[in-house]
């Protein structure tokens, strides 16, 4: 194929419009050189900065079920009232489950994983952030189990891990079974664990022995907790117990004497049986037939024995104990005023279960009662 004769005025025409695309100054094409004015053109590097997404959130935050604050009223007007205003639940004797003493501590998740060929392992984590409070560590405690737990301000003394609820245990999900239901589950399940095997690696290295520290919670304790919670029950035996100490039986190892070695002391570590002293630190109420909620929950409400507003303030604890000594009192009262005014009438106006209604004239009293 033969190529078409070239114009020589077309060759000019291209020549001039290429002289003047220099630049005025420098002569030099746009895309010559270095690529002197190349990064005009093309487009801008990305930004290698890498920018910051959300945190991911950790699966075990503020999973425990944190009780609400018992807000109480102290107007001696309102203690009267069948309608709750003083504060106190208005079916605390029959709707109610009390938790007490509950011990001083730290607020965790106990979790347990499975392992090939070694027993269960736990992981102690914290209630609101889920971070890890204490790693993993050999526990009796079956595979796959969830406990909402306190750990013991002298757990390093004592190898306490208190037991408050059970959210699920050995793969099992308890925590939609209600709540006096879940306590009895825990304390059987963790009145058939066998007895852990103290650790043997916590040895001192001179022969200044005179204390044993646990290097991880070794004694499963449950909180007691109270069924019973009419307002007998709360004056003579629920408070009581919140005020003192309570003492628990524990095993660890024996102190020795000074003369006794330290080689022979760390080989075979007898155990012995002591008692803790556990501090308590106020008093836990949950809704009977509530579930497990994780997060703040209504469903369950904290008296604590000092006062988060300072210690010359009324202890929330005391005001708990002074308004359930007025309703009960008050009902006496009712009963008499009823037993003299109605004879015995007044047995027939509400079953015990109920309202106990009493008119007279100018007096009208209105009190609830099991």
């Amino acid at each position: 194929m033969l190529s078409q004769p070239v114009d020589p005025t077309s060759i000019a025409t291209h020549t001039k419009s290429s002289s003047t695309s220099l630049h005025p100054e420098t002569n030099e094409s746009p895309v010559s050189g270095t690529f002197g004015n190349l990064p005009s053109i093309l487009p801008k590097k990305p930004n290698k900065k890498r920018r910051r997404g959300k945190p991911k959130t950790n699966k075990w935050a503020d999973r425990c079920m944190y009780a609400e604050l018992l807000e109480m009223v102290t107007d001696p007007s309102d203690a009267w009232s069948s309608s709750g205003a003083d504060g106190l639940p208005a079916d605390l004797e029959n709707g109610w489950v009390a938790l007490a003493p509950v011990p001083q501590g730290k607020r965790c998740l106990a979790v347990t994983q499975s392992a090939a060929d070694s027993p269960s392992q736990a992981t102690l984590r914290s209630r609101l952030l889920g971070k890890v409070l204490l790693n993993r560590f050999p526990s009796v405690l079956p595979p796959h189990t969830i406990l909402d737990c306190v750990l013991d301000n002298n757990w390093k003394d004592n190898g306490v891990l208190h037991v408050l609820d059970v959210i699920k245990w050995k793969g099992q999900d308890v925590s939609e079974c209600e709540s006096a239901f879940r306590f009895w589950w825990r304390d059987t399940r963790l009145g058939e664990l066998p007895p852990t095997a103290l650790p043997q690696s916590h040895c001192p290295k001179s022969n200044d022995i005179t204390t044993y520290t646990f290097p991880y919670p070794t004694t499963f304790l449950p909180v007691p907790y109270h069924t019973d919670t009419t307002l007998p029950s709360f004056l003579t035996h629920i408070v009581p117990s919140v005020r003192l100490p309570r003492s628990v039986s524990i095993v660890a190892p024996s102190v020795p004497s000074q003369d006794m070695d330290v080689d022979f002391y760390c080989s075979g570590q007898p155990a012995q049986t002591k008692e803790a002293i556990i501090q308590s630190d106020g008093l836990l109420l949950y809704v009977r037939a509530a579930s497990y909620e994780s997060g703040t929950s209504p469903l369950s409400s904290w008296v604590p024995i000092v006062s988060y507003d300072g210690p010359q303030r009324e202890s929330p604890l005391d005001l708990f104990e002074r308004l359930v000594f007025r309703l009960f009192f008050g009902l006496i009262a009712v009963l008499i005023f009823c037993q003299g005014f109605y004879g015995d009438g007044w047995r027939t106006l509400a079953p015990r279960e109920g309202l106990v209604k009493c008119r007279k004239s100018m007096w009208r009293w209105n009190y609830r009662s099991t």
